[in-house]
């Protein structure tokens, strides 16, 4: 038998196809349902306790929110849909009849795993982003209604740092006002590059509020003040930004909310303002690795479900995948965590899960079927 005719979707290719498309399609349901009613639950008792929110305000704060929840369980919906699939071509004896005639289990398990490649690209590269976006709009939305309830924002202290060759920016603020897109209480700390890299303290400028707007901070009721040299008090004064308007707010979004494609801009970004990357280089290996975390959670589904019914332990098999997938999340977040406090890289600790898993899918599937 050619190559060719070997990766070839025949009749029996596209019925489990089908058979896991709709399985799919019913633990997405499943899932999505749990996870609503649990947002709208904890909207309500969250941001819904610190001002009056109707019911339907609340439904859209929660479709804001799930999707970036949703997204982050894909790989429980193809584990428990996969799994679901085969074990009920497996209780109707269609896995039995097909393997009597012959076919072999990588006809119809590599073909599955590789719908979930593609449909692991297809939610990276296009829903994924939209979830990201909505995520990042219901992050705004929930900080402007608890700013509404305390009264201006925030109460953390937001920093930021800004700046180029010539010139480094520290900024302090008590708070920020994103209704009125205002930093409250700043004080700005300029630095100065000299020739060999090293910085100099230049100025320390203290004013009221400051707002970004076409590339340059406008600071209101400000006093500079260089060394050895006696205060100015300016009534309102611009200093040239490199920021773009509203990044003040938002160019420090968390990884979460960033859609795949903004995330390499975003990291230049905060490398040039000296901030650390780690998070939002991990984000990005991480959804860049999920095509393959889906081609591993499906090809484990089905190797665990194609034991025959004739030789018993179905149940147990199919318990057995549900905790490896379980263990498969722990030691992906466990990756993670090392992987945000820099103890491994970070495309070590987003590829690293998703390998073995496959690997450990593929050798359960070489025994189950090759013996």
């Amino acid at each position: 038998m050619t190559a060719p005719s070997r990766l070839r979707v025949g009749r029996v290719e596209r019925y489990v196809l089908k058979q896991q498309a709709r399985s799919l399609l019913v633990a997405l349901g499943v899932i999505a349902a749990l996870i609503m009613l649990i947002d709208f639950v904890e909207i309500s008792r969250g941001v819904g306790s610190d001002v009056d929110l109707s019911g339907v305000r609340i439904l859209g704060l929660m479709l804001l929110k799930s999707p970036a929840v949703i997204l982050q369980l894909t790989p429980f919906i193809f584990l428990f849909g996969t799994l679901g699939a085969y074990v009920a071509l497996n209780r109707r004896s269609e896995l039995i009849a097909m393997r009597a005639a012959g076919v072999s289990a990588w006809r119809f398990v590599l073909p599955a795993a590789l719908m979930a490649l593609v449909s692991g690209a297809v939610i990276v590269a296009a829903i994924s982003p939209l979830a990201s976006y909505a995520d990042g709009v219901f992050q705004r939305e929930r900080a402007r209604l608890s700013g509404q309830a305390v009264g201006v924002g925030a109460p953390e202290a937001v920093w930021l740092r800004e700046g180029d060759d010539q010139r480094q920016i520290i900024i302090r603020a008590d708070r920020q006002d994103r209704a009125g897109g205002r930093l409250l209480g700043v004080t700005f700390f300029v630095y100065t590059n000299d020739s060999r890299g090293g910085r100099r303290f230049a100025e320390r400028i203290d004013a009221a509020s400051a707002s970004l707007s076409a590339g340059s901070w406008r600071l209101v009721d400000a006093v500079g003040a260089r060394i050895g040299e006696r205060g100015v008090r300016y009534a309102t004064l611009d200093l040239r930004s490199s920021l773009a308007d509203e990044e003040a707010f938002d160019r420090f979004a968390r990884p979460q909310s960033t859609p795949i494609w903004s995330l390499p801009a975003q990291i230049a970004r905060v490398d040039a303002a000296g901030f650390s990357t780690t998070a939002y280089r991990l984000r990005l290996h991480q959804l860049v690795a999920t095509p393959l975390v889906l081609a591993a959670m499906s090809i484990l589904a089905a190797a665990f479900s194609l034991r025959l019914m004739r030789l018993g332990d179905l149940a147990r098999m199919s318990a057995a995948a549900v905790v490896l997938g379980f263990a498969f999340f722990f030691i992906n977040q466990m990756s993670a965590a090392f992987g945000s406090a820099e103890v491994i890289a970070p495309w070590v600790a987003a590829w690293l899960p998703p390998l073995l898993a496959l690997l450990a899918a593929l050798t359960l599937l070489v025994y189950t079927e090759d013996g």
